[in-house]
């Protein structure tokens, strides 16, 4: 399947158990995601951005209200079925301690070495790879210890491409890397996001300026929807988030 899934969530509450309390992450959220929409989840520490992640690959189910992908409700999924389907690019991505070869089949585990290394190079991975003393056959090491962190997302991101997923799901994978990587990383996140169904955790205004929509999250409700602009303009929770942004980039 393709680049285009259409995400539907209606109503959603999920609880977590805290000892002897039962914590709301999620209260009666709703919001749809159009086929090839970018769409950015934004909010504080504790909004439920990671919340919504987790529901969407299906490590939960919700207490109540649907979550449906392509019309079908996640729970008449199977979850590996629905993960073949979802790329998921986290900031802070698992390297297995094997090659690199196997690394990245891991996003498809039945494609070809030529598929792999196609992959690599739309994640600009095979600039380092062709680089290592196998190559494509070195060992990575425990959690990629032989990678820096820029060459551990090029990783994830060609397992991503590998799958050539219906939704893209990115916790803001450029947010710990410095200046170089992150513009290396960017540039081949720009090009999986290109015509793909896509949803962020965005930590950075750079992010949220190139989305279609964002979403804003507080306490597991939606504060409010928009563009960058119509949301700077209705001031409120999004518009103290950006001016702290500007503020940061400012000093």
């Amino acid at each position: 399947m393709a680049g285009n899934a259409v995400v539907s969530v209606q109503h959603l509450n999920k609880v977590y158990q805290s000892g002897t309390r039962r914590v709301e992450a999620i209260g009666d959220l709703n919001f749809d995601v159009e086929a090839g929409d970018f769409t950015c989840i934004v909010g504080p520490s504790g909004a439920g951005k990671t919340t919504v992640f987790q529901l969407l690959l299906r490590f939960y189910d919700p207490e109540a209200g649907s979550l449906s992908f392509d019309g079908i409700d996640l729970k008449d999924l199977a979850p590996e079925e629905l993960r073949r389907r979802i790329g998921l690019v986290a900031q802070d991505p698992v390297i297995f301690s094997s090659t690199a070869l196997e690394n990245i089949r891991y996003g498809r585990p039945g494609a070809s070495d030529a598929e792999i290394r196609d992959a690599a190079r739309a994640a600009h991975a095979d600039e380092f790879l062709d680089r290592l003393p196998q190559g494509y056959e070195t060992f990575l090491g425990e959690r990629g210890v032989r990678l820096s962190g820029g060459q551990r997302q090029r990783i994830a991101i060609a397992r991503a491409i590998l799958r050539n997923p219906a939704l893209l799901l990115l916790d803001e994978a450029t947010s710990a890397l410095d200046a170089e990587s992150e513009r290396v990383v960017q540039i081949a996140l720009d090009e999986i996001m290109q015509d793909r169904t896509t949803i962020v955790i965005a930590h950075r205004l750079a992010t949220v300026l190139k989305c279609d929509r964002i979403l804003v999250l507080d306490h597991g409700r939606v504060d409010a929807i928009g563009t960058h602009a119509e949301l700077s303009r209705q001031g409120g929770l999004y518009a103290r988030l950006a001016a702290l942004q500007f503020d940061r980039a400012a000093e």
